[in-house]
């Protein structure tokens, strides 16, 4: 468990240790952090401008959004192997850099097919990024501080999640020197300088004091497993369910089956596989990442749905639409904050408790659409959003926490792709299957019972969390 660092002058370890990751490389990694996340919810309010500027489809915006997080969900691990075998602050920075480029590349383009292509590479930039978020974070802190790191770490991601929608609704109505929809891509290009310049300061070097070689096999079913689900689900309606839909979902068990055997042979032989199953005997990893499935399908589905619903069916504009979770955002912020106290008294019992509140707020949401559709917005929102932020910033930073707790530092790197894939995974599959869902039911029901029939299949989705949270380790280690 020793791992090979090399920094910087100014930053000095003893022989052997990790180096310390100072105040200023968390606040640079946790902005790493942030930027893919804010990305993947920030599109949702822009869909039907990007749409009318650019001529699209519904079928291609459908991709702008799914082609950024299936690219993103597939190449995670694979991130997370190559930061451990050629240094974590390398892949940082190179990562950093490529989705730097290809948010300008999305600013930028001329057409949607343009744009798509852009969303791809910027989405398989971000894989090469976050990983090393978590692994370095893994690898140079431990005891209290680490606590804490983790602590930021899911405040970061629940909340850049739903700042990312309420930012893009802003920009787009902003409309800064006539970028439009643009700039809601063009505005990562001087965050990410300033990530860069932090970043080549104050982020050390790690990596795995053995690393192995990338697992090939591994990394090609693994993607094949991830776009066979994905694909078909994100694309299937839009397109009318052709036959390779149905083809590819009758795959994907098989192709699934096919990665485990592969990764469980590579294991028993004493290679380490791009996702190792004796990881998974580590219990609160198992249990952790099995919350975080439905959190992150509800999560996303959730934001998806009600971008479209208070944009095309209550007719808010951008702006509006986006503020109307501004409420969601600032209890999960103070809420999030309260956090690491909570855990500190009563373990991971607050996260049933979470799981609790947010299903209360999301039933006051659901009786706000019911009583006062098409007149939906801030107002009849903030209880419901409020009580839902509050419960899901007393679930996510508890569960991430949890997840990479007892990870060895030597599978840092590993580990941290295998919750980021998990969650982005997720994240997607939110919004192919309750974003699928209530597009479907619209033309039948209208737009309100939709909406309604969609959050009651995510409340039930909430207490399935809240289930399976009482499984959850009493303490965290």
């Amino acid at each position: 468990m020793t791992e090979t660092i090399t920094s910087r002058p100014v930053r000095t370890a003893a022989p052997g240790a990790p180096a310390a990751l100072g105040g200023l490389g968390l606040f640079t990694v946790l902005l790493a952090a942030a930027l893919p996340l804010v990305d993947f919810f920030i599109v949702n309010v822009a869909l039907p401008t990007i749409g009318t500027d650019l001529s699209a489809s519904e079928a291609v915006l459908e991709l702008v959004v799914a082609g950024y997080g299936v690219a993103y969900a597939v190449l995670l691990v694979l991130g997370g192997r190559l930061g451990d075998l050629f240094g974590r602050r390398r892949l940082f920075l190179g990562g950093m850099a490529a989705f730097g480029l290809t948010s300008l590349a999305c600013g930028l383009a001329p057409d949607a097919w343009s744009l798509v292509a852009a969303r791809v590479a910027q989405g398989a930039s971000a894989a090469a990024m976050l990983p090393q978020v978590l692994a370095t974070i893994q690898a140079t802190t431990t005891g209290p501080r680490r606590a804490k790191a983790m602590g930021l770490y899911g405040a970061t991601a629940g909340l850049s999640m739903v700042a990312g929608q309420i930012l893009g609704g802003v920009l787009v109505a902003a409309d800064i020197a006539g970028t439009g929809w643009r700039s809601v891509f063009l505005v990562n290009v001087p965050v990410v300088l300033v990530g860069l310049f932090l970043a080549a300061r104050a982020v050390p070097e790690t990596r795995s004091a053995r690393p192995e070689p990338v697992d090939v096999p591994g990394t090609f079913l693994l993607a094949a497993s991830i776009l066979t689900l994905l694909v078909p689900l994100t694309e299937g309606r839009a397109a009318g369910w052709p036959l390779w839909t149905w083809l590819s979902l009758a795959a994907f068990p098989f192709v699934a089956a096919a990665f485990y055997a592969v990764e469980r042979r590579a294991d028993r032989a004493g290679r380490t596989p791009l996702v190792p199953p004796s990881l998974f005997a580590i219990v609160s990893l198992r249990r952790g990442l099995l919350l975080i499935v439905p959190f992150s399908i509800g999560f996303s589905g959730f934001m998806f749905v009600i971008a479209v619903a208070l944009q095309q069916g209550a007719g808010l504009g951008p702006v509006a639409a986006g503020l109307a979770l501004a409420p969601l955002a600032v209890a999960f912020f103070l809420f999030s904050l309260a956090g690491p106290r909570l855990v500190a008294r009563y373990g991971t019992r607050v996260v049933p408790a979470g799981a609790a509140l947010q299903g209360v707020g999301l039933a006051l949401m659901t009786l706000a659409a019911w009583r006062s559709w098409p007149d939906l917005g801030l107002v009849e929102l903030l209880p419901g959003a409020a009580v839902a932020g509050a419960g899901q910033a007393l679930q996510l930073p508890v569960v991430l926490r949890l997840v990479l707790s007892e990870v060895p530092a030597e599978r840092a790197g590993v580990g941290s792709g295998v919750m980021v894939t998990t969650q982005q995974s997720s994240l997607a599959l939110g919004v192919a299957t309750l974003g699928t869902l209530f597009l479907a039911l619209i033309p039948g029901m209208g737009m309100r019972d939709a909406l309604l029939t969609t959050l009651l299949v995510q409340l039930a989705g909430v207490a399935l969390t809240g289930l399976l949270s009482l499984r959850l380790p009493r303490t965290i280690a």
